[in-house]
C-alpha cells in the first residue's frame, strides 16, 4: 500500500515534469466548460490514453530487447506482436461496453463494432477530443525519452516486465471508468460526478508521480551497490 507523505508530495512537485502531468490529468475540467463534454466523452478520453500507454509500452518492450541484441529483438518480435493482439482486444472488449453506455445515456446511435470505427467513436464523442489526446500522447512520448530512455531505464528492466506493467493500471482504470459510466448513466450524468471522475484519474496520476520520483531517487544508490565489492 502506497502511503504518501507530506515531504514525498513536496520532492515530487519540485520536478516541473510532474506539474505537467497534473496539469494534463485537470485539463478535461476545461474540457466540460469550454467545450461542454459529458461523461462520455471524459471517459472515452481517458479510453484513448490506454491506447496511447499501450503503444508506448510496445517502444518500451522494444528498447528493453535492444540490449540483447539480435535474439533480444527477434524476441521483441513475437512478444510485441502478442501484447498488441491481447491488449488491443482487451481495450476493445471494454471500448464497445463504453459505447454502449454512451448511446444509452445520450439516446444516440453506436458506431461500428470495429476497431477503427470505435476509435472514430471516440473521437467524436467531445469537441476538440484530438488536443486533448494530443496533449497525452505528447507528455508520454516526453516521458519514453527522458526516463526511459535518456535515463537509461531500458538497461535496467525486462520485456516481461514492461509487458505487465500498462496492465496494472488498465485493469484498475478499466473497471473503475466502468462503473464509473454505469453510475453516470443512471444517475443522469451529473456534473459532480463527471467532475469526480476527473479528479479521482487526477488522484491516481500523483501516485504514480510519487512513484516515478521514488524510482529517481533510488538510482544513485543502485548504481553505488553495484560498484561495490563488499
Amino acid at each position: 500500500m502506497i502511503k504518501l507523505t507530506p515531504a514525498d508530495l513536496a520532492r515530487t512537485y519540485r520536478d516541473p515534469v510532474s506539474w505537467a502531468i497534473l496539469a494534463v490529468d485537470l485539463i478535461p475540467i476545461v474540457a466540460i466548460f469550454q467545450f461542454g463534454w459529458g461523461a462520455a466523452a471524459v471517459v472515452f478520453l481517458y479510453w484513448l490514453e490506454n491506447l496511447i500507454l499501450g503503444l508506448v509500452a510496445i517502444f518500451r518492450m522494444g528498447a528493453t530487447s535492444s540490449v540483447n541484441g539480435v535474439s533480444g529483438l527477434a524476441g521483441f518480435v513475437f512478444l510485441g506482436a502478442f501484447f498488441a493482439f491481447h491488449y488491443g482486444m482487451f481495450c476493445f472488449v471494454h471500448g464497445v461496453f463504453l459505447m454502449v453506455f454512451a448511446a444509452i445515456s445520450t439516446d444516440g446511435e453506436m458506431g461500428g463494432i470495429n476497431p477503427i470505427s470505435l476509435i472514430d467513436y471516440a473521437f467524436s464523442t467531445g469537441n476538440g477530443m484530438i488536443w486533448f489526446v494530443a496533449a497525452i500522447a505528447g507528455l508520454q512520448g516526453f516521458l519514453f525519452i527522458r526516463d526511459f530512455l535518456m535515463r537509461g531505464e531500458f538497461r535496467e528492466t525486462d520485456v516481461m516486465a514492461q509487458m505487465a506493467e500498462p496492465y496494472e493500471r488498465v485493469i484498475v482504470l478499466h473497471f473503475a471508468l466502468f462503473a464509473g459510466a454505469g453510475l453516470l448513466v443512471f444517475l443522469g450524468e451529473p456534473l459532480i460526478g463527471v467532475l469526480a471522475l476527473i479528479l479521482l484519474r487526477a488522484g491516481w496520476g500523483v501516485v504514480q508521480s510519487v512513484r516515478r520520483q521514488w524510482e529517481i531517487a533510488d538510482e544513485p544508490t543502485a548504481k553505488v551497490d553495484e560498484a561495490s565489492p563488499i
